[in-house]
């Protein structure tokens, strides 16, 4: 499981990160809609990941399985 960190910014924009992949941030409206587009992105970050070979975080590492 991905922690999903959440804060508001001054200008009243929220901002969502995933801190176990770097530089996976994204802005929104609203908390909902922050934590939306960082799931997103995060989801698209592991795929180019696994695409590519590259290690996944500790987190999810042992999420697929060969059979």
């Amino acid at each position: 499981m991905l922690r999903i960190e959440t804060e508001r910014e001054e200008d009243g924009r929220w901002i969502a990160e995933v801190p176990a992949l770097p530089g996976v941030l994204a802005y929104g409206a609203t908390e909902g809609e922050a934590r939306g587009k960082v799931q997103v992105l995060a989801l698209r970050v592991i795929a180019d990941r696994v695409e590519n070979g590259e290690s996944l975080p500790g987190e999810i590492a042992g999420f697929f399985e060969a059979a």
